[in-house]
């Protein structure tokens, strides 16, 4: 435990392993948690989208992103609400990445891994050639 300020409010607090803002914004977070889990648990609103949920709830979305990804929402039940890929933005259902930039990120990986193994083998073949001429 340490001695801090809160990120949202800039009260001091004693900050913990389960909390990294004060009790005061953590009490107003559990209650936004509420609003919008009483809202997406009713089968009407099962369909909606985070933008949808953040109008209607008038939760921030980042908020909502905090609550899926820490586990608190889980959105198995929930088809259309999911969290932003963190290259591009696209809404996702798990992970960090979508699709497109999990394939990406191989093909550029791919492609150094490439690019260094030739640039070895020049520098190889450097050696070898300066070798033989010695």
């Amino acid at each position: 435990m340490e001695l801090s300020n809160c990120p949202n409010c800039d009260s001091l607090f004693v900050k913990n392993n389960f909390r990294e803002v004060c009790d005061s914004c953590y009490k107003e977070e559990e209650a936004n948690f509420d609003k919008v889990y009483q809202y997406i648990r009713k089968r009407d609103n099962r369909t909606a989208t985070m933008a949808q949920v953040v109008e209607t709830t008038e939760v921030e979305e980042t908020l909502i992103i905090r609550f899926i990804k820490s586990g608190r929402l889980r959105i198995a039940q929930y088809p259309n609400l999911g969290i932003p890929c963190e290259r591009c933005g696209k809404s996702i259902r798990e992970g960090k990445l979508c699709g497109d930039c999990t394939k990406s990120l191989r093909t550029d990986i791919y492609n150094l891994e490439k690019e260094e193994n030739r640039q070895r083998e020049i520098e190889e073949r450097s050696k070898k050639a300066t070798y033989y001429t010695k």
